[in-house]
């Protein structure tokens, strides 16, 4: 009888991850850059019923910015389509090959992709957030705090369609690495590959540090992190937080005790039902 229940089950999971996907429409390995002759690909889902157009999430993995890949956070592509969004998965070029600021540039060049084809692809350019995990959340907010004449745009063509964000959402992401208190030598050493430097007061570490850029016009911004982080201190996230509010930008933090660089499970599930909660009120608030 129990092996009968089983077989039954085993059976009925291909139908439940196709019906699944049927409310999902999928575009895979679509290439939206190609700099120095790589090829950086996206996929992008998004609901399969409605003509839009539909807010963008641009989501952006993890690795220490010199490994991961676009398929590190698939499970959001799919959490964000169910729930309207258009979901945009990016790869970027990776050091020590590739040193700051490429990273940067590539997701700039993603958002100017997505938005270049909004009609096409029934995207809404006017409501675009950027959401990342570890070096991930560090480009999320790099790429909403910063503008044309801060000079990491890349090379992009006179009438290429701006890379402004509406809101960010950051989980557990460096945000300034000039910081002697809650990010030493040793971690500086460890993002040497991506900065070329472990030296704090070089201008290259200014430059990639999210908090550089900060003023009163930034977007809103969802930061969650793990009090227990070792990786990337928690005062990270509240120094951030704390002068952002300074600014008088709309911000939250969330610090989940217990938690380290990263989690799964239960806590995973609800950290992205934050996220989308934030999403769904800030881009609300950007139309």
């Amino acid at each position: 009888m129990l092996r009968r229940l089983w077989l039954v089950a085993l059976l009925l999971v291909p139908f439940a991850l196709r019906a699944e996907d049927a409310a999902v429409a999928w575009t895979r390995d679509v290439v939206f850059a190609e700099p120095g002759g790589e090829k950086l690909k996206l996929d992008l889902a998004k609901p399969a019923q409605g003509d839009g157009p539909f807010p963008i999430v641009v989501c952006i993995h993890g690795g220490a910015w010199r490994a991961g890949n676009k398929a590190g956070m698939r499970e959001w592509l799919a959490a964000l389509a169910a729930k309207g969004y258009a979901a945009a998965l990016i790869d970027y070029r990776l050091a020590p090959a590739s040193k700051f600021p490429a990273q940067i540039e590539d997701v700039k060049d993603a958002i100017r992709y997505l938005r270049a084809h909004a009609k096409d692809l029934k995207l809404d350019p006017e409501r675009l957030a950027t959401l990342g995990e570890s070096a991930g959340g560090h480009l999320a907010l790099l790429a909403g705090f910063t503008e044309a004449k801060d000079g990491l745009e890349g090379k992009p063509a006179a009438d290429a369609p701006s890379t402004r964000v509406q809101a960010i959402v950051n989980f557990y992401g460096p945000t300034d690495f000039t910081s002697k208190t809650d990010w030493d030598a040793v971690r500086l050493a460890q993002a040497k590959d991506f900065l070329g430097t472990a030296d704090q007061t070089a201008e290259v570490v200014k430059k990639a540090s999210p908090i550089t850029y900060l003023d009163a016009k930034d977007p809103p911004v969802l930061t969650i992190h793990g009090a227990d982080d070792r990786v990337v201190p928690v005062d990270q996230a509240k120094h951030l937080h704390e002068a952002l509010k300074k600014d008088g930008v709309k911000e939250k933090l969330v610090v989940l005790e217990g938690q380290g660089h990263g989690w799964r499970g239960e806590t995973k599930t609800d950290t992205m039902r934050q996220a989308v909660e934030f999403l769904n009120e800030a881009l609300k608030a950007a139309k």
